[in-house]
């Protein structure tokens, strides 16, 4: 009998390995996924009260993400690039960049964008210098499109079936309940896990409309020169920056505190700069400093130190690189769950209402 437990073991170890290895080289797709799944699951169980099966439900919440944030992005490079078009016209950059960038030589003017401009030009051989940057450098842009699709893929698969399935899932893990210390752990890095993730949804929502209003606030009070473009969709930008470690929010309103001093000061209004740094201050303040200091504790969870949290979405990206900006604070919940719950248990520490182990265990019995 001790033989084919072991022979059982063994095999059970070697496929762990494999799925293991497997599993590490989609490592960020994954950990996306479980981030994606915690901070959905409240927004999916609150859809049982329009009696939808479960699978109509975790399509419909993954369109209320994927949609929104595919629009905005789309719309954000759109106006990019016009703004972009536009400026380098006014300002006759092509030229300066033809003379310091080698393979843009050839190339005299931004075309139209439009399907006639850009087949004129491609016609007039005026795009050659792009399309022969394109070709000379296909195999990496083609391995990079390649692996984002994949894991775009695998991460919209494996948070659905997390929504479908994760309580199978849960229930599959308390099978290996002992004396209810496997339950409490898994029941409260479950709950922790979910308050934390959630958190950071909210306070994504919370700093779009903040900066939204801020931005629209200082369009009402500045001159047409110094407005800031598109504060609705810099707004919403910027609440989805809020999850980038360390510079955060600072990745959209820096730059776009740049593009509104640059035009006043080719055209020489240094004047109208004393309202951009207006705009600057009530960005620092307004838009990053006290919603950090006032939602981000609210929204951080119940039992995770605000401090520490911050510290995993800093340290996470330096240490494990892009993953590490949702591997490190799930990790970090189900270490410090596991410390002020399985642990003491394990140790044979008394619970905070003075009972032993052997009071606690029976406590849970009953």
């Amino acid at each position: 009998m001790d033989e084919k437990r072991f022979v059982v073991a063994l095999f059970g170890l070697a496929v762990a390995v494999v799925v293991g290895v497997l599993a590490y080289q989609f490592i960020t797709a994954l950990t996306v996924s479980v981030f994606l799944y915690y901070s959905t699951r409240r927004y999916y169980n609150s859809l049982r009260r329009l009696r939808l099966p479960a699978r109509v439900r975790a399509v419909v919440v993954m369109a209320s993400l994927a949609i929104p944030l595919l629009l905005l992005v789309s719309y954000a490079a759109v106006l990019l690039i016009v703004e972009a078009r536009q400026f380098v016209t006014q300002y006759a950059l092509v030229d300066v960049a033809v003379a310091h960038v080698s393979w843009l030589d050839g190339a005299d003017s931004v075309p139209d964008l439009t399907v006639e401009g850009l087949y004129s030009a491609y016609q007039s051989g005026q795009l050659s210098p792009f399309v022969d940057f394109l070709s000379e450098n296909a195999m990496v842009l083609t391995s990079v499109a390649s692996q984002f699709f994949l894991n775009l893929f695998i991460t919209t698969i494996v948070t659905y079936y997390l929504l479908v399935d994760g309580r199978r899932i849960r229930e599959w893990l308390l099978r290996f309940d002992d004396e209810a210390i496997i339950r409490e752990y898994l029941e409260a890095v479950d709950e922790e896990l979910e308050a934390v993730l959630f958190g950071n949804l909210l306070n994504v929502l919370a700093i779009s409309l903040i900066a939204i209003a801020a931005f629209t606030g200082y369009n009402v009070v500045a001159p047409a020169a110094v407005e800031v473009p598109y504060p609705t969709l810099a707004g919403a930008l910027t609440g989805i920056a809020s999850l980038i470690p360390v510079v955060g929010m600072k990745v959209i309103y820096l730059p776009l505190t740049g593009i509104t001093a640059l035009p006043v000061v080719l055209d020489g209004q240094s004047s109208l700069l004393a309202y951009v740094l207006g705009f600057l201050v009530v960005a620092v303040v307004v838009v990053d400093t006290i919603p950090d200091l006032l939602l981000r504790p609210l929204l951080s969870g119940e039992n995770t130190h605000v401090g520490l949290l911050m510290l995993a979405y800093t340290l996470g990206p330096v240490v494990l690189g892009f993953y590490g900006l949702f591997f490190a604070p799930i990790l970090l919940v189900v270490g410090l769950t596991f410390a002020n719950t399985a642990l003491p248990r394990l140790l044979g520490a008394s619970d905070p209402d003075g009972l032993s182990p052997d009071q606690m265990r029976l406590r849970d019995f009953r």
